[in-house]
């Protein structure tokens, strides 16, 4: 009976589960092995040659634009982070659904600006009042706006957010949110990470070029290194990068942060903050953190005494997060770009990929040197010109007359 009825019965195949696959670039066993390093690589020469030449015209033209001031710097920001959310945009961007969407892109620009808006409003408020103080107009005009300035963003945040609501499609909804998350990604991550950067500018130059100088050096330095004698991969996520270029990059790092700090704290143009939106040549008192200290040196040394500014002792801490800590935005970098399986973010600049690239360190360095700035470096003890700078910033045009005046009545009374 038993096998009667097991011969009656139909046997039904099982059905066949198969894992899904990743959809990470899979890492070669060759670069695992290490072929794949820069020591090991035949055409490392001409890479070299393209990575140096794109980098002494990009060092050129930084030079310059630090020559011209802080407001061509902030300048450059704002185009460096317009490049980079354009390259991110177009990362994970589809035609055949983009045909669908038709001005779809130009609401992630719409977005993009409102942030610049909002926290470029936020950082310079008071530059731009110091800049447009002497013109009646001008101040009311600025004060009005920047009085106003919250619900004026915000209003724009919220006409993006209906404009998106408007434009969903049918069958589209999952990448239009895709699209939707992406963008507030960008200008959570990227954007306000880079804009502490135009902070630490018009705290004085110094704060903003002796850190990205650093992360530039590291670069070089960790390319370098690695190039004559890298042999010990050092990450998975970057099988180039080797421990000898991580460790030869760190010592020459924080070897040029102290000898750096030297050479630029003696340049008033580089150390006075500015407390405006204007061009002129900058002239203030030293912060004591400019102002050297001698040291005597043991009669063995060459030298009897040594001078050191005490800004150099800040500048170690400078250079050892640049080289611990700052490469592992490169490295994060490096597994974005394996998750969504592209070589460089762009490729805008030659041998070096897009402006993504060359930025992802630099944002995590610029966090750093403000925080840093703030807690340890910027003096918190208020006098008393500071605390009447503050009172009449606080009036209006014609209320600031009207205490003149009555300052002045006062002092021809005595």
């Amino acid at each position: 009976m038993q096998n009667s009825y097991s011969n009656s019965t139909p046997s039904t195949p099982g059905r066949i589960r198969h894992r899904r696959r990743s959809n990470e670039i899979p890492i070669d066993a060759s670069k695992a092995n290490g072929s794949q390093l820069l020591v090991n690589d035949q055409n490392k020469y001409k890479s070299m040659l393209i990575r140096t030449y794109s980098t002494v015209w990009m060092i050129g033209g930084f030079a310059c634009i630090i020559y011209m001031g802080h407001l061509y710097i902030w300048a450059m920001v704002v185009v460096i982070q317009i490049f980079m959310a354009k390259e991110l945009f177009t990362l994970l961007r589809k035609a055949p659904e983009d045909r669908q969407l038709p001005g779809f892109r130009l609401m992630n620009w719409h977005f993009f600006f409102t942030a610049v808006l909002y926290v470029y409003g936020r950082i310079l408020s008071q530059q731009l009042v110091n800049t447009v103080t002497s013109d009646q107009f001008l101040y009311k005009l600025v004060s009005g706006l920047l009085k106003y300035q919250m619900i004026i963003c915000y209003s724009l945040y919220i006409a993006g957010f209906m404009w998106f609501i408007l434009t969903l499609k049918k069958k589209m909804y999952k990448y239009q949110f895709g699209q939707y998350a992406w963008t507030h990604m960008i200008l959570i991550v990227v954007f306000t990470q880079s804009a502490f950067t135009v902070a630490n500018i018009f705290e004085g130059i110094f704060w903003f070029l002796l850190p990205a100088s650093l992360i530039v050096i590291n670069d070089i330095a960790a390319y370098v290194f690695g190039f004559f004698f890298g042999k010990t991969p050092l990450i998975k996520l970057s099988p180039k990068k080797t421990w000898e270029g991580f460790i030869g990059a760190s010592f020459a790092t924080i070897v040029s942060a102290f000898l750096l700090a030297n050479v630029m704290g003696r340049f008033q143009w580089l150390t006075c903050p500015r407390e405006d939106l204007s061009t002129g040549w900058l002239h203030c008192d030293p912060d004591p953190m400019f102002k050297p200290q001698h040291y005597s040196l043991p009669g063995w040394f060459p030298w009897k005494e040594v001078s050191v500014l005490p800004v150099q002792w800040h500048a170690l801490s400078f250079g050892l997060f640049a080289s611990v800590i700052a490469p592992f935005g490169g490295f994060f970098a490096s597994g974005f770009k394996r998750a969504f399986k592209v070589k460089d973010f762009g490729d805008s600049i030659p041998g070096h990929g897009g402006i993504t690239d060359r930025m992802d360190c630099q944002m995590v360095m610029a966090v750093f040197a403000y925080i840093y700035h703030q807690s340890f470096v910027k003096s918190q003890n208020y006098s008393v010109e500071i605390f009447l700078d503050q009172i009449l910033r606080s009036l209006t045009y014609e209320e600031q007359y009207v205490l003149f005046m009555k300052l002045g009545q006062v002092l021809e009374r005595k």
